[in-house]
Order: C-alpha cells, then sequence, then structure tokens
C-alpha cells in the first residue's frame, strides 16, 4: 500500500526537481519557492532516483508532494522515474518537462496519470499547474 505522501497544510510543500540544465533548474526552484514551496533540486536521473528511494524509506523530512522532473537527463530519464513510481503505487503527482514531446509520449504520461509540459514553457503556466496539484505554504 502506497505510504500517504501528503504535509500538514501547515508546512511548504516540498517538491523535487529534476533538471539537468542548471539554468532552467535554477529558474524553475526560484519561481517556486517565491511562491512557498520547499525545492530540492537534482541535476540528473541518478540524483532523482536517489532522492526518491530516500523518500520511500522515510516517514520523515524526504517525503515530497510532488516531482517535477525533465524527461531526457543523464542517468536515468524521466519516464523511466514515472515508470518505478507507478508500480511501487507511489501516488505523488509527477509533472514531466520535455522538448521532444509528441502525441505518444504525451498519451503515454498520461495514462500513468502524470502531466506533461511542453518546453518553451510559460513559467507562470506551470506555476499555476504545481498551484492545482499542491498548496502552497499557508
Amino acid at each position: 500500500m502506497a505510504k500517504a505522501m501528503r504535509r500538514s497544510i501547515h508546512h511548504a510543500s516540498r517538491i523535487l526537481l529534476a533538471e539537468d540544465d542548471a539554468e532552467m533548474r535554477s529558474l524553475v526552484a526560484g519561481a517556486l519557492r517565491l511562491d512557498g514551496h520547499e525545492v530540492v533540486e537534482v541535476a540528473d536521473g541518478g540524483g532523482l532516483l536517489r532522492q526518491i528511494a530516500n523518500a520511500m524509506t522515510s516517514d520523515g523530512p524526504a517525503i515530497y508532494d510532488l516531482v517535477l522532473s525533465d524527461i531526457r537527463m543523464p542517468v536515468c530519464n524521466g519516464m523511466q522515474v514515472l515508470e518505478c513510481l507507478r508500480q511501487t503505487r507511489w501516488g505523488t503527482p509527477v509533472i514531466l518537462m520535455t522538448a521532444f514531446g509528441d502525441h505518444r509520449t504525451r498519451v503515454e504520461v498520461e495514462s500513468m496519470g502524470a502531466f506533461l509540459v511542453d518546453k518553451p514553457f510559460d513559467l507562470d503556466d506551470l506555476r499555476t499547474l504545481v498551484l492545482n496539484l499542491v498548496p502552497a505554504a499557508s
């Protein structure tokens, strides 16, 4: 059975952000922090997998309310991570970002209950999607 991955509304939502482009990662993380979210940043799929493994074995501060990941990254890609999360019944919302999206990818991502955002994207649209999925600090 999946762990409850929600935090109390009185705490900032924790977002795990995986993006191999340092400028993009910094831009997205900064915007999400301004919205009141706590953001943990990783630079590749290996870091993403390590953080998720820690969260799956922890009841403490390593729990995430949202995973936001690029699809194409070194070590492990976002689609592989999404498949792993869904196979283990980890129900945390997932948003995948890509500059190489096609109809097949979109259908595959959505069939696994995740969201796909095409790069380049409007940062305000991404922030709105995140806020609709997880609350900011109250």
